[in-house]
């Protein structure tokens, strides 16, 4: 293949704008595709990066980005039946060949590759990544983008695993903490489950708009502690009968006062998933989990093979995805990323490349 002229927004320095910076695309191998980008979504890791809060496996400098969808314009030599068709990259890339990935724990393999974190992301106009766990998505995506489809990459998908890692049946009780990117998510797929849906912010705003796809109750916590919490749920539970135990608590918030109250909201035989991320530490009585005979679980990104049924979700409308999104150049991104830390993005910014 000729050499691809690209472009990106390399991630130079902590805490320091990103730099627009041109590459070239030169070599692929038999397993590598190279997809052009229609979208790449903004994500907290992203965030977390930049301030220095997380550090990326890669050394820098480092295109970010790990939220892409695209176009596939070269493909290796066992990827040709790819050419011309529209992907999404996951943003966990397992190798499908070890321990992990056999035993059905592929979005948490030891040799994953994560774009923007392990090699150069989606804040570009080109990206080179391994083909075999790509996404292809429909010709016709009906009234939607391309772009639109990249947070399908993070944001669905991973609540979407969670979900399905926490056995979440019909008639259940689903209790979503933090009603952000991944949190709104998380409240759609418990309410297309049939389960009954209790969303907690500290933004009313927050809760409205979760109210409005899914959850069927809403509690803004602001200025509440964890035992105040407890008891509005267990008053909603009494009003209007709903499970007593077995509770399903999903913590996407991300932060020391939200996964204190998710294990604070533990109960007989309930079950935590931990979605959200945060450096802090917290101080639990683990013999609570004992006690209760509870469930407590992690998640890490999310598998390809759950990515088809949150594609056909989101193209059928029961996933909400288009009140959820608002597009930017990608030569704005450092203004985006201004208006994420200040907490003034409403909705997930999906950083388009510029038109030549």
């Amino acid at each position: 293949m000729s050499p691809i002229e690209a472009w990106g927004m390399f991630f130079v320095s902590k805490g320091k704008p990103l730099e627009k910076r041109g590459f070239l695309i030169d070599d692929i191998s038999d397993e590598d595709v190279v997809v052009k980008v229609a979208g790449c979504g903004l994500c907290h890791t992203d965030l977390g990066f930049i301030s220095g809060a997380v550090g990326t496996k890669h050394d820098l400098p480092l295109i970010l980005g790990h939220e892409i969808s695209g176009t596939v314009e070269f493909a290796g030599k066992n990827y040709q039946s790819l050419l011309g068709k529209k992907v999404i990259i996951p943003a966990v890339l397992p190798c499908g060949e070890c321990v992990l990935c056999k035993s059905g724990r592929d979005n948490i393999c030891q040799h994953q590759l994560m774009p923007g974190n392990d090699f150069d992301g989606g804040f570009a106009s080109h990206i080179k990544v391994p083909a075999r766990f790509l996404c292809q998505i429909p010709d016709n995506l009906g009234d939607f983008k391309l772009q639109d489809m990249s947070v399908i990459a993070d944001a669905i998908t991973t609540p979407y695993q969670s979900m399905i890692r926490s056995g979440l049946q019909k008639d259940d009780l689903a209790i979503v903490i933090g009603t952000g990117g991944v949190g709104l998510y998380m409240a759609q797929h418990a309410h297309n489950m049939g389960a009954t849906v209790i969303a907690l912010d500290i933004d009313e705003t927050k809760i409205t708009a979760v109210k409005q796809q899914g959850a069927d109750f809403g509690i803004c916590t602001a200025g509440m502690d964890s035992r105040d919490i407890k008891s509005h749920i267990r008053a909603l539970v009494k009003e209007h009968k709903l499970p007593k135990y077995q509770w399903k608590i999903y913590e996407t918030s991300g932060s020391i006062a939200g996964q204190n109250v998710a294990f604070s909201l533990l109960t007989f035989a309930g079950t935590l998933g931990i979605i959200g991320f945060t450096m802090g530490k917290l101080e639990l009585r683990l013999s609570n989990i004992m006690a209760f005979d509870a469930d407590i679980f992690g998640n890490w990104g999310c598998s390809p093979k759950y990515y088809p049924a949150v594609v056909k979700g989101v193209l059928d409308g029961s996933i909400n995805l288009r009140d959820n999104i608002i597009e930017y150049p990608l030569s704005q991104l450092n203004d985006v990323i201004t208006l994420a830390n200040a907490h003034k993005l409403s909705r997930r910014a999906i950083m388009v490349p510029d038109q030549d």
